[in-house]
Formats: C-alpha cells, structure tokens, sequence
C-alpha cells in the first residue's frame, strides 16, 4: 500500500484530501507544519509527498530544499493555490518532481502520485547495456545509479529518469513534449516548465558550467539531446 506524507495546513484540505486518496488504497500521514512534516518523514518514512507550497513557519520551498539537502530522493508533488508560474517554476527548482495547483481536484493527484510511483525504480530502454560511461559520467540502469568520476550523484526520481530517457538515444533530438510523456507521463502540453526546471537541476548536479552544457544539450525553440562528453 503507497505511503502518502500529506503537508498541509488547511484542515478542511487536508481531511478532503485524505479521505480521497485513502479510498484510493493509499496509506495517508498528514502535518499541518513544515517542522510536523520533516519530523513524521525522518521517523515514519513516506513513497511519496505532497506538500503546500504555502504553509506557516517554514514554507513549503524551505521543505523542499531540507528533504533535498538530506539526499532524501523520496518523490515531491507540490501543491501551489496559484498557476503562477514564478511560484510552479521556484518550487520546481527547489526539487519538486511535479506539482498540482489548489484546488486541489483528488484524481489529478492520485494520476500523478501514481505516475510517480511507476516512475521509481524503472529504466525506459531495459534492452541498453547495464552500465554505460558518458565521458566522465556512468550511469548504472540497473541500480539506477548515477556517478561522476566515481562520485555518486543523488538524483530525484524526474532527475533520474530523464537522464536515463536522454543518455538511451545520444544525439536524438527530443521535444520537450516527448519528454513530458515519457518522463512525466502527462498527455496534455503547457507545462514545458517541467522538463526545463529538471534540466536545470539536473545540469547543476553532473556539475555543468551555467551556459556550457556537457551532456544535455539545448536544441533552441524545441527540446534537449544528450551528447556524450569525451
């Protein structure tokens, strides 16, 4: 049974949203804090979170930055009252692998915690080599680990995944719709966002240069390429 950690500080949200996802056969926590929800995740654990953007004290970003700073790779949905971008982009930045906008309608979120779910733990091309080396970059598909100069790399399970989309096809051109389809399983466009706030995490983590990609290549008004760094 999913192990849901709900963050959120709306009680009537929060008691709507439990009810919803445990008649969905999710196991459900819940906190009405940031400081409540960091501490039920370091003693309970959690498969997934969704977290307020907006709560008291410590905000939902700072959440999100401390479940990250702890290379707690634990999936992060981020729930925002407003489609504003800044706020979606921010949060994704922080480390959020995919987000919802308040209200919060229960089979979006139930699509998307189990779209998350069935990313964790599975490669996208389980017919490549098991171990590839990308310059100085190995990718390990079937521990689904990746390193640098033999130094790993705590990936976010979006991070992971696009990596392993990308690095199966060097060169291919894909368009930041592919990849929204077969990283985040979302069928419907305008949230390229998405894919480019994971680029960006993802560059900062293989240690790229802002403005000198090594290994994901931007193809300008489309989509990214992974290139191989020698």
């Amino acid at each position: 049974m999913p192990r849901v950690l709900l963050i959120e500080d709306d009680r009537a949200v929060r008691e709507g949203v439990q009810l919803a996802l445990r008649r969905q056969g999710h196991e459900v926590a819940a906190a009405a804090t940031g400081e409540d929800g960091l501490g039920r995740l370091r003693s309970h654990g959690a498969d997934v979170v969704v977290l307020d953007l907006m709560l008291p004290g410590v905000s939902g970003l700072e959440v999100c930055r401390r479940i990250r700073a702890d290379d707690n790779q634990i999936p992060i949905i981020m729930a925002t009252a407003r489609g504003d971008d800044v706020d979606i982009v921010v949060g994704l930045e922080a480390g959020a692998d995919d987000y919802v906008v308040k209200p919060v309608q229960a089979r979006v979120l139930e699509a998307r915690i189990r779209a998350l779910l069935r990313r964790v733990g599975a490669s996208p091309e389980g017919a490549l080599p098991k171990v590839e080396t990308h310059g100085e970059l190995t990718v390990d598909r079937t521990a689904l680990t990746v390193s640098s100069e033999g130094v790993p790399i705590a990936l976010a399970p979006s991070e992971l995944r696009l990596l392993l989309t990308l690095s199966a096809s060097p060169g291919q051109v894909f368009s930041r719709q592919q990849l929204l389809e077969s990283v985040w399983e979302h069928n419907y466009h305008a949230d390229a966002r998405l894919v480019d706030a994971c680029v960006k995490r993802l560059r900062t983590k293989m240690g790229e240069p802002p403005g000198q990609p090594r290994y994901i290549h931007t193809v300008r008004g489309f989509g990214y390429r992974f290139k191989d760094a020698r």
